[in-house]
């Protein structure tokens, strides 16, 4: 169905999300210890609408509670593979300027299949004003966890 087809793909493009995002954060706390534990926060913080991004369309599809919980859960997985990868092979060549372009590839990402499939889908099966008011709250949030941490 369309739903799971959602969930499949929110699952894939978070993980591809979660891999540079775990290298990222490891090497950033690396290099800067005292920003460790502000940003592992931030990213626990973010990683709850991630999960459920990609548990509640595989449930509703399939309604199957462990095969949304497992699919949502190996999507996540990808970041802590992303951290012992940017440590072991990218930590000598890792430069401000990159840090800057993994970033903006990491954010890119995330806001395009926000757009392109989490927002249509929610508008599809949900209500549409609770959609935006959704897509509102959780840029409110991350804006909050910016400016907190």
């Amino acid at each position: 169905s369309a739903l799971a087809r959602t969930g499949l793909i929110s699952a894939v493009v978070i993980a591809i999300h979660n891999f540079p995002e775990g290298m990222v954060t490891f090497l950033t706390a690396l290099e800067e210890p005292a920003l460790g534990l502000p940003i592992a926060i931030a990213i626990a913080i973010h990683n709850i609408p991630e999960g459920i991004s990609v548990s509640v369309p595989i449930y509703y599809a399939t309604g199957n509670r462990a095969k949304a919980f497992w699919i949502s859960f190996s999507s996540g997985l990808a970041e802590p593979l992303g951290a012992l990868f940017g440590y072991l092979l990218l930590r000598p060549y890792l430069t401000p300027s990159l840090f800057g372009v993994l970033n903006a590839m990491i954010a890119g990402i995330m806001v395009y299949i926000s757009l392109d499939e989490l927002l249509p889908a929610a508008e599809k099966y949900g209500k549409h004003h609770l959609a935006i008011i959704g897509v509102i709250a959780g840029m409110l949030i991350m804006a909050l966890t910016l400016v907190i941490l």
